[in-house]
């Protein structure tokens, strides 16, 4: 059988990686003869995307699949404008090898770089440098071996590879098929020579067991646990850990299409049962129990930023690393790489394309490898939680010593046992809207209204908060995730001590809102949409905050320089130009009391 080699191209725009790809299929004998008469602009074989035809550039990364007689292949042709670089990183992640494609008269370019840095960080270790249009500089070996030597000397800084230099002309076929003879003074192989014989080492097949689990197969009493290897091997017999519950089973058969198997390896996608029932579902890891994978909450990873909206630190996303999705909150960058210089530049976030190195926590604690030992368990995804857009790549570099180290107590009384000394089911009542909206002066009346019922309360305004718990924070959009963050973590303590909390905030953003809603769990979260006009919030400003915004005093003022995103399916919505503070208070309560009559 055929051995397969996954590849990716990248370079700059317009260095000619799409004449070079059709050049190597047309060649070579791989695009089927029906349509070697059709295709005049080699460059159209690997631009599948209309936009792609009409601009002349490549957008979306194309995966094309073909073969000689002596190997398959899979090419994932990568984007080469800057603004398209979170495509190209979609490419790299799964290739084993890249061709890095120059301009002979433009030399390495800034994006050339960030395309070798990106590959280098995804994994990448073996690298081909196809220097283009050759023809242009009358195929001068001198201007070939520097730029040789340039790239070898960035790929040394940034951890080395495997590197191979190739002179082309990819609209002549020089040296991509046929070997030159316009380069007699090159001794190495042709593209496709390299690209056939070129030997990769296999990934993760030296790494202990590991197989996250995908899915669970059910026919009356056979269960069945199915997934792809991501490491190592398995038999019959074998022992193996349940992550991260960490229970123990057997392997009883190795279930595959054509049958029972004897042994499994990675990448083989196969389905496990046990000797004996035990609970395992998606999500879950399969691996061996003598040397099994990190359990951790906390983590140091480099992200590669693909939103168009920045990171915003203490911001919840959802992270999905294999089989399993996770709330997750990067922390502050510690730095951001400057792709030319690979200098460590200070940060407080990371904008589109930027690569920057952070803290990433997690709601619960995740099974991983380091990227660096098993790329399939050490790369994840962030995605946003309201748009579904994934906005970053990760790589784990390792686990925080205090996720490791430090672990939650078991405590006797129970936030139950304290609500039921109370006599009273503990809530958040999370009071949001534009400043100047009346929050806390309905929160205020809510609360007097429950003291005089005998409920046990605490009120959290926001200002007040601001003065004490979060005085060191400002009002930058990162500073307010926090805000909201902290004001969360609090009110959640609170209600765990059996109290009715209410909590009167801006909180502007519908994600930090959510985060919270998730943080309290078991319907404890009752958000309050205090809706007022911005005109109406506007002429109430008692505090002259507007006006100053308007005057450009005040920056990142909500609603003025600032969105304010509405609730969209709050538990109770009170029309403040409709509505009495007194009677939105009167409201409030009685849908407490109902729903704890129900």
């Amino acid at each position: 059988m055929k051995s397969m080699l996954r590849f990716m191209t990248s370079g700059s725009v317009d260095d000619g990686k799409s004449t070079l790809i059709g050049r190597l299929l047309r060649d070579s004998g791989a695009l089927p003869e029906d349509r070697i008469g059709d295709v005049t602009d080699l460059a159209l074989i690997a631009d599948g995307l209309e936009a792609e035809r009409e601009q002349g550039i490549t957008i979306d990364v194309a995966h094309l699949s073909f073969a000689t007689s002596r190997r398959r292949f899979l090419l994932a042709d990568a984007p080469g404008h800057e603004q398209y670089t979170r495509n190209m990183a979609t490419g790299a992640s799964n290739a084993d090898a890249a061709i890095v494609l120059v301009d002979a008269f433009k030399g390495l370019l800034p994006q050339t770089r960030r395309h070798a840095y990106i590959a280098r960080l995804l994994g990448i270790r073996t690298f081909c440098l196809a220097v283009n249009k050759m023809d242009l500089v009358g195929f001068d070996r001198d201007r070939f071996e520097a730029i040789a030597a340039e790239l070898a000397a960035f790929l040394a800084r940034i951890g080395g590879g495997a590197l191979t230099a190739i002179p082309v002309s990819a609209l002549h076929g020089d040296n991509v098929v046929e070997r030159s003879t316009d380069t007699p003074w090159h001794e190495g192989p042709t593209l496709l020579d390299y690209l056939e014989t070129v030997e990769v080492a296999p990934q993760g097949s030296h790494i202990r067991f590991r197989m996250p689990v995908q899915h669970v197969i059910r026919d009356g009493s056979f269960r069945a646990y199915a997934g792809t290897i991501a490491a190592g091997q398995v038999k019959p017999g074998d022992d193996v850990a349940i992550l991260p519950s960490n229970r123990h089973a057997r392997i009883e058969r190795i279930v595959a299409m054509g049958g029972d198997l004897e042994v499994a390896e990675a990448p083989q996608s196969v389905a496990l049962t046990f000797t004996d029932p035990i609970d395992c579902s998606r999500g879950d890891m399969i691996a061996d129990p003598e040397h099994p994978p990190h359990i951790a909450d906390q983590f140091e990873a480099t992200l590669i930023w693909m939103g168009d909206a920045p990171l915003l630190p203490g911001r919840q996303y959802l992270l999905k690393i294999g089989t399993q999705t996770v709330p997750a909150t990067v922390q502050k960058p510690k730095h951001k790489i400057s792709v030319d210089t690979l200098e460590q530049l200070a940060t407080k976030t990371l904008e589109l394309n930027e690569i920057g190195t952070a803290n990433v926590w997690t709601a619960r604690p995740i099974v991983f490898e380091s990227y660096e030992a098993n790329r399939p368990l050490g790369g994840f995804i962030l995605i946003d939680r309201l748009s579904g857009n994934t906005v970053a790549a990760g790589l784990i570099h390792f686990a925080l010593y205090r996720a490791e180290n430090v672990h939650a107590q078991a405590l006797t009384v129970t936030a139950e046992r304290r609500a039921a000394l109370m006599g009273q089911a503990p809530k958040l009542l999370w009071f949001t809207g534009l400043s100047g909206a009346g929050k806390s002066t309905i929160a205020n009346l809510v609360e007097t209204k429950l003291h005089a019922l005998g409920r046990h309360t605490f009120l959290m305004d926001g200002d007040n908060v601001r003065l004490g718990l979060n005085r060191d924070l400002g009002f930058t959009a990162a500073d307010r995730v926090e805000n909201i963050r902290r004001a969360g973590e609090a009110a959640r303590l609170m209600t765990d001590a059996g109290l009715i909390v209410l909590a009167a905030f801006i909180s502007p953003f519908r994600a930090e809102r959510d985060m919270v809603r998730a943080m309290m769990g078991g319907g404890r979260f009752v958000e309050i949409f205090i809706d007022t006009p911005l005109e109406e919030a506007e002429r109430r400003d008692a505090k002259g905050l507007y006006a100053r915004a308007r005057a450009g005093e005040i920056a990142n003022f909500t609603g003025i320089a600032s969105p304010y995103e509405p609730p969209e399916r709050p538990e109770i919505r009170i029309d403040t130009l409709a509505t009495s503070a007194g009677t939105a208070a009167d409201l409030i309560v009685r849908y407490l009391e109902d729903r704890d009559a129900g």
